[in-house]
């Protein structure tokens, strides 16, 4: 039996899973277009490879991973692209993002899959084979799981997190119920990547069937696997939390479970893992669960693209529904709209009403009774944070760990004064990163300025050592110019005398140059340009003895 512990704070909402849980998972019926957002992971937003009117396979590539923090973008299935544009998509800001939105055909043809033995990989193939498929962590964070093989220690412990802890969301619990084989082969495929000493597979009190089904998936595969059961507690599906309860381990600030010798995925990743490896099948479909104000709650395997509005109509939208949340409702996002796109982040959709969900009160004062201390479980002080946040205090919030609190949203929820306490750390959080980003940028334009600045001097040292050089080369062919005998006669001369041979030198060099010069073009001239060339000749010799003639009358009279 092995120890489990405990951590910091917690606390217990309502589950409301059974609702979604009654009927096992149904696959969604393929819609007449999907929308499929360039962003669906953690880092940059891929590139497009597609354009308007091509006709792309189930699986083919279409957006190509930009950077180390980025993942590959496939098509969900067979159809023509119809155009490649700004949508709206699931984000807070609501801002649209470039999405490619595909007409389906029905036709569901595959391309070219490459499955492939991870026994014969190296880490590295193994990490460029799941970055080629798009495998991204599916538990929220959407995080390149090729970069989470990357790891400069050795990882000792695999952790497998099915605790799936908010309310509401079951497609983890329905996942391991039903499919619970191909996630214990993608465990093993993950434990071999990371050469991991053990692998540990996390799952909460609440979920028995599927603990029951992960246990008999182990010992069927008869791999030395340990299915842990844990106390229902929120927010114990936290990756730090979870290694906490189930290792003793805890994860310092500012650090990653790697740097403890620690991993941890998803077991809705993992099971992605084994589609990629074995099948050569990209992430382009995921279960989530649609529930809330819904007449008929149930997970759904659907196409990455399908619009929320499409999933939710298969599952028939009470009338007083008036809007929709992605997630859970601790942690998720209102959507700004209900066609917006599935992604592969999208673990769950519910159904919102004013029934389901009365609106908060306005928020009151903070009457410091220090109840989000208590629930908190990074153990931090939220309402010294919501202070420093109200107040543009962004410094004193760093100072406090701001960016250790994980926003599962437990001060919130336990709040007497209504004060949405994470909706503050996430704006001061953004402001961090603003502020950190133009910074940066501005340490960067001032250090291209000074490579600019040493550029433009070093050039100019360059270009007056280069003249230099040429007048040095140029004194030297003048100096070999010289005549030996008159540097040998006079071997004492001054520079003015020097000077002054060097201009005679060079002039009966110009003597001899053209006195040997022969005109050109004189081999067939006209009798009148003959008598015009001779008038000119006759012109310049006059004029050359008026020159002398006027200089003989310039010198001074002989003494007798």
């Amino acid at each position: 039996m092995r120890r489990l512990f405990n951590f910091h704070g917690g606390l217990h909402p309502p589950g409301n899973k059974a609702q979604s849980t009654a009927q096992p998972i149904v696959r969604a019926p393929v819609p007449q277009e999907l929308v499929i957002p360039l962003r669906q992971h953690a880092g940059e937003a891929a590139k497009p490879l597609v354009q308007v009117g091509e006709r792309v396979l189930k699986g083919q590539l279409i957006g190509a991973p930009v950077g180390g923090f980025s993942a590959s973008i496939h098509a969900p299935t067979s159809g023509t692209v119809s155009a490649i544009d700004l949508q709206s998509v699931a984000h807070p800001s609501a801002l649209p993002e470039l999405c490619i939105t595909l007409r389906t055909d029905g036709a569901e043809e595959w391309g070219e899959r490459h499955p492939v033995d991870y026994r014969t990989l190296s880490n590295a193939e193994l990490q460029a084979h799941l970055r080629a498929h798009g495998i991204v962590g599916l538990g929220g964070a959407a995080f390149p799981s090729d970069m989470k093989l990357r790891h400069a220690l050795p990882v000792q412990t695999l952790i497998l997190n099915g605790a799936e802890c908010e309310p509401y969301i079951t497609c983890d619990d329905m996942l391991m119920r039903e499919r619970a084989a191909e996630i214990v082969r993608g465990a093993e495929i993950l434990r071999f990547a990371l050469d991991a000493r053990e692998v540990l597979i996390g799952i909460e009190d609440n979920k028995a069937e599927a603990a029951a089904a992960m246990q008999n998936a182990v010992n069927a595969s008869g791999l030395p696997f340990e299915v842990v059961v844990i106390p229902t507690l929120y927010p114990s599906g936290s990756a730090k939390h979870l290694i906490r309860i189930l290792t003793g381990l805890e994860v310092p600030s500012g650090k990653l479970p790697t740097d403890i010798g620690v991993q941890c995925f998803n077991v809705g990743t993992t099971y992605a893992v084994k589609r990629a490896c074995d099948d050569g099948e990209p992430l382009i479909a995921r279960v989530v669960t649609v529930t809330g104000n819904v007449a008929q709650p149930r997970n759904y395997e659907a196409l990455i693209g399908t619009r929320f509005a499409e999933l939710v109509q298969l599952s028939a939208a009470l009338p007083d529904t008036d809007r929709y949340l992605m997630g859970g409702p601790m942690m998720g996002l209102e959507l700004p709209a209900a066609n917006v796109p599935l992604v592969k982040a999208s673990n769950c959709v519910i159904a919102a009403s004013d029934a389901l969900f009365p609106p908060k009160p306005p928020a009151l004062p903070c009457i410091r009774c220090t109840r989000c201390a208590q629930v908190c479980p990074a153990e931090l002080q939220p309402q010294d944070l919501y202070w420093f946040a109200q107040s543009n205090n962004f410094g004193k919030a760093q100072e406090w760990n701001l960016f250790d609190c994980i926003e599962c949203g437990a001060c919130a929820y336990v709040c007497p004064s209504s004060i949405p306490l994470v909706h503050y750390y996430r704006y001061a959080k953004s402001e961090v990163r603003a502020r950190d980003q133009e910074k940066r940028a501005a340490d960067q334009a001032r250090e291209r300025h000074e490579f600019h600045q040493l550029r433009i001097e070093r050039e100019k040292q360059e270009k007056a050592g280069r003249l230099a050089q040429k007048e040095r080369e140029s004194a030297a062919k003048a100096a070999a110019a010289i005549p030996a005998p008159a540097a040998a006669l006079n071997p004492a001369a001054s520079a003015d005398d020097t000077q002054q041979m060097r201009i005679d030198a060079a002039i009966e060099r110009a003597k001899a140059q053209a006195a040997v010069t022969q005109p050109k073009n004189v081999g067939h001239l006209t009798p009148e340009q003959q008598a015009e060339i001779a008038a000119i000749e006759a012109r310049r010799a006059n004029l050359h003895k008026l020159a002398a003639d006027a200089g003989a009358d310039d010198e001074p009279p002989k003494s007798s």
